[in-house]
């Protein structure tokens, strides 16, 4: 038995699993290739699906392409090889009395070593053909006597990843063997004296009850009713929720009593004149989010806010006046963007609030480096990834400002923030976070959300087009330009690969042609930083009507009289991606529209489309991106920094995610500060 570094015993949990039986060396490494090494891993290795075996199909009564299952007895087998044996179907026949079931397997010979004549067999599988009844490549598990039959017969059946070489039955009686020894082992990981019926009442209003954890491992393999695994599921997914909501809540709490904050709170000086020479008001929600703000820079720790708002909501005026106040408090402030074109389009905004105030402005970017002004005036700076070089050594860091958090990884985020000694920090994003994420990705930052437009904005109406209607597109989008509008043209890639993905390179010829007179500009990730602005001077002042460029528009161009966006290969982005692409208009006062081309003619990625058709509330499209791809995909697993969940679903389990962390925010305050 292997020890621990303090040689004590491991934990039963800990346990290597070649200490159980059956588990000798060939084993193991099999086991190992699912990623399961210690006894918990096993318990919880989770099944793909159930089979309930309760309740069979006979063979006569199978349909066609319905999933069913059914049993029978090998009454003929064989291999049969073609096209000088480099092609081969292995084929079984079973027959259970009513009917004779064919099953094949195509161009997999090795099957033939796993079945013999008269073995009774399992299968699972949708008819392809009822003349004769025949599945091709069925689920299939032989039906053995003796003691352990009962955990794979006449009951609900776990059915598990494999992996090459490891049997669906060998594993499924391991699992059995291991929660017969280690069931009453199974430790319980909430507070003492908290139970399934204390946890439903830490939430008013939901119905949730729970299984001690115990029980629901044992309910996720060998549920007596399905009932039992969505419940067992649950249980076992706020175990996940509540582990990571700990350590969220530990750390901020560490952070809290070590950190103290700087007086940023402002005294006006700046902030009055600059809101007065504004040519708009403040919607009510930026007024709201600011007295959040303000309470947070002149608190006793440190503010770590993230700000949440749709596209056009109006965050860089609210990052304008929180950065107002810590400059009014004698501290410099550091904003970082993800692209130099963000950047740029931010110098060029903030120089002209706040160099009449007498603040001086600053632009570092990996192409751009600042000139340095006078030592003791206020300074605000704005750049790209080169504010984490070791070339920014800013004075006096009072705030930190990150736009469009979704772009920077949690590491780049604290890279900046240790520049300053426990700067404010305040994360903003026009990408909508859904209510799950919320709590896990960004659950050490409080959050504050613009959830209103400023007045006075034209409609966006979004249309989902195939590719055939193309012409009519182009003909819409002319008349559009002959009034005197200008449109942006997005493809998915710089130049052209396989995939018949289009790319903006190759189709530049051919827009300058469709869209004659009009002026065509092209940008792209590849081109110098001067070409760039060169560019997009021209769309900003009207000389250029139409700009083809690639996703990197996203973010970093606002272009009131652009009114028109055509994305082609829409099927190829997100849904957060293509809203904050559709983002690039509706920022002036006439109708704009945004018109998604799909190359695919799947249900699925018309259905994904549509939901942009439906709606304009970038929350509700969060959280449809999430249903549909995940947070793997949506986030990146390596970026996010999130765990991953065996049993935790962030795309469904809202109100799991929300009782975790209540639960953890009670259990931390009876227990005091300590962990």
């Amino acid at each position: 038995m292997s020890a621990s570094p303090s040689n004590e015993p491991l934990p039963p949990l800990a346990r290597p699993l070649k200490h159980l039986r059956g588990v000798g060396s060939e084993r193991q490494a099999q086991l190992a290739r699912l990623g399961l090494f210690t006894v918990e891993d096993l318990l919880l290795h989770r099944p793909n699906r159930y089979e309930d075996r309760r309740h069979f199909r006979s063979i006569s009564e199978l349909q066609l392409d319905e999933a069913s299952t059914t049993r029978g007895r090998i009454v003929a087998l064989g291999l049969k090889r073609f096209r000088g044996g480099q092609r081969s179907v292995f084929e079984i026949i079973l027959d259970d009395g009513t009917a004779r079931l064919h099953c094949r397997w195509w161009n997999l010979p090795f099957m033939q070593n796993y079945f013999a004549m008269g073995d009774e067999v399992f299968v699972f599988g949708k008819p392809n053909s009822l003349k004769p009844r025949t599945i091709d490549h069925p689920e299939t598990e032989a039906i053995e006597g003796g003691e352990e039959s009962f955990i794979h017969v006449n009951r609900i059946a776990p059915i598990y990843p494999l992996t090459e070489g490891l049997p669906q039955r060998w594993l499924r009686s391991l699992i059995w063997r291991t929660l017969e020894e280690y069931e009453a082992q199974i430790p319980e990981p909430w507070p003492k004296g908290f139970s399934g019926d204390s946890a439903r009442a830490a939430t008013a209003g939901a119905s949730l009850s729970f299984p001690p954890r115990a029980s629901a491992i044992r309910m996720i393999h060998f549920p007596e009713v399905m009932e039992d695994i969505e419940l067992a599921r649950r249980r076992l997914a706020l175990d996940e929720f509540m582990a990571l909501q700990r350590e969220i809540q530990l750390r901020r709490k560490k952070f809290e009593a070590k950190a103290r904050a700087l007086p940023c709170g402002g005294d006006n000086r700046w902030m009055k004149p600059f809101l007065a020479r504004l040519n708009f008001q403040l919607t009510p929600a930026q007024t709201r989010v600011l007295r959040e703000l303000r309470h947070d820079l002149g608190g006793v720790h440190p503010m770590r806010r993230l700000l949440q708002g749709d596209v056009g909501s109006g965050k860089t005026i609210v990052a304008a006046c929180s950065a107002l106040m810590a400059l009014e408090s004698g501290y410099n402030v550091a904003l970082m963007a993800p692209t130099e074109i963000l950047a740029e389009q931010h110098f060029r905004t903030f120089k002209g609030w706040f160099e009449p105030l007498g603040i001086e402005v600053r632009l570092q970017t990996g192409s751009h480096k600042p000139a340095m002004g006078n030592p003791k005036a206020a300074v605000f700076t704005i750049g790209t990834h080169a504010l984490i070089k070791a070339g920014f050594t800013p004075d006096r860091l009072g705030l930190v400002i990150i736009d469009e958090q979704h772009k920077f990884g949690v590491t780049q985020r604290e890279q900046l923030v240790r520049k300053g000694a426990y700067p404010h920090l305040l994360v903003m994003t026009a990408t909508p976070i859904p209510r799950t994420l919320g709590l896990t990705l960004y659950g050490e930052l409080d959050v504050s959300v613009i959830d209103e437009m400023p007045a006075g904005r034209g409609r966006i109406k979004t249309f989902v087009r195939l590719a055939d209607k193309l012409p009519k597109v182009w003909e819409f989008i002319r008349e559009q330009l002959a009034k005197g509008r200008q449109a942006y043209v997005v493809y998915p890639r710089v130049e052209e690969t396989s995939g018949g993905l289009k790319a903006v390179t190759k189709e530049f010829a051919n827009l300058k042609t469709v869209l004659a007179p009009n002026r065509v500009g092209l940008l792209h990730g590849r081109l110098k930083s001067s070409e760039k602005e060169q560019v997009m001077a021209g769309f900003r002042t009207n000389t250029t009507q139409v700009l083809l460029a690639t996703p990197l528009i996203e973010v970093g161009l606002d272009v009131p009289n652009a009114t028109l966006m055509l994305i082609e290969n829409a099927e190829q982005f997100g849904l957060a991606q293509l809203h904050q692409l559709r983002g690039r208009i509706g920022r002036g006062t006439h109708d704009s529209y945004c018109i998604l081309v799909a190359a695919a003619k799947s249900r699925e990625a018309q259905q994904r489309l549509k939901v942009l058709e439906e709606t304009t509330d970038g929350f509700r499209i969060a959280e449809a991106d999430l249903k549909l791809r995940g947070p793997g995909e949506l986030l990146g697993q390596q970026q996010s920094g999130l765990p991953r969940f065996r049993f935790g679903n962030l795309a469904e389990d809202w109100e799991l995610i929300k009782l975790a962390r209540d639960l953890v925010a009670r259990s931390l305050a009876a227990a005091g500060s300590g962990p």
